[in-house]
């Protein structure tokens, strides 16, 4: 009866400091600290998505590649420091991340206003959700207080992060690693209506895909005769860019979910949404509902996703330069 108590004890501690670490994000963390912080960030995106619109498409998959790695910490932003160093960056999945230069941008803003205050991590979560709403997309909240991480490894990006080409069982295993479900899946998914891809993440589909020169049979045929023909003319095409929603690739809108119903999604992630019965319902229900219920269950996911193995309180610290750890 003593050790049952022992463990009781042990793990309500455990949930205890699970708690904690969540409660110390909340809103307006920054509001004594570095008061303009939020409004900083939120003003230079607006500045810089006018020229740039596929800013906020090259920033939420940054910011779902970090959550999924060591969670949401800023480690995908951290530089090699010798050449035998394999960190986050050169790990095939990020081959390919934008915005890079942006968040090097916004941190060195709010280092002169308020030194050593505000996290890369925050900066990332911040800036997603800003440059998304600024293309008509939806907004969310974002609680603050994160802190970076001082770790990271390019083995840990290729294990963690979601592939295109994984199946639907592959895609829940990783997603549920992370405490998120199938509707996460689904919604998390949507964001693939903004930003392009490389041919390279689903040629495989076109010109390969079983190992005998054949085509994926998932894959509309009207549409993968395109691909080839006027997009990926070979499967060694490592360079030209596909927009991932055809005719909207900076619109925040439903048409990604009519595609994947239409067999039309480019990677074979998105196929793998309708092998599932549950994730075809969800496609299936966003895709004849609302713009505006979609919005809102999409914040949703986001806010969860941005809440995945944050460090706060004493873990980890806030660096100076995004790319560097202090």
């Amino acid at each position: 009866m003593a050790r049952f108590g022992l463990v009781v004890a042990t793990i309500l501690v455990i949930l205890g400091l699970v708690s904690f670490s969540e409660a110390q994000l909340k809103q307006g963390f920054y509001d004594k600290t570095c008061p303009n912080a939020e409004r900083i960030v939120q003003a230079l995106v607006s500045q810089h998505i006018r020229n740039v619109p596929s800013l906020a498409a090259g920033l939420i998959r940054m910011h779902f590649h970090d959550c999924f790695v060591r969670g949401c910490d800023g480690s995908i932003l951290i530089n090699a420091t010798s050449s035998n160093q394999q960190v986050e960056k050169v790990a095939p999945p990020n081959l390919t991340v934008r915005g890079f230069g942006f968040i090097d941008l916004v941190k060195t803003v709010l280092e002169k206003k308020c030194p050593g205050v505000v996290s890369c991590a925050d900066i990332i979560t911040l800036a997603t959700r800003d440059s998304v709403a600024a293309i008509g997309g939806p907004t969310w909240n974002v609680p603050t207080g994160r802190r970076d991480g001082r770790i990271s490894n390019a083995t840990e990006a290729l294990n963690n992060i979601p592939p295109p080409f994984g199946n639907f069982t592959t895609l829940i295993t990783l997603f549920g690693n992370q405490g998120l479900d199938v509707k996460d899946l689904v919604l998390l998914s949507g964001a693939h209506t903004i930003g392009v891809s490389h041919c390279s993440s689903f040629s495989n589909r076109l010109f390969n895909f079983t190992g005998v020169g054949d085509q994926d049979p998932s894959l509309d045929s009207e549409y993968a005769d395109n691909l080839k023909s006027r997009k990926c003319l070979s499967i060694a095409d490592n360079t030209t860019q596909v927009e991932m929603d055809p005719g909207s690739r900076n619109t925040f809108d439903l048409s990604y979910f009519k595609l994947v119903l239409k067999r039309r999604g480019l990677f074979e992630s998105d196929a793998a949404l309708t092998k599932d019965p549950t994730a075809l319902g969800q496609v299936r229900g966003f895709a004849g509902g609302s713009l505006q219920d979609f919005f809102v269950e999409f914040g949703k996911s986001m806010e969860k996703m941005g809440r995945i193995g944050v460090k706060t309180g004493s873990d980890g610290e806030i660096r100076r330069t995004c790319s560097v750890v202090n």
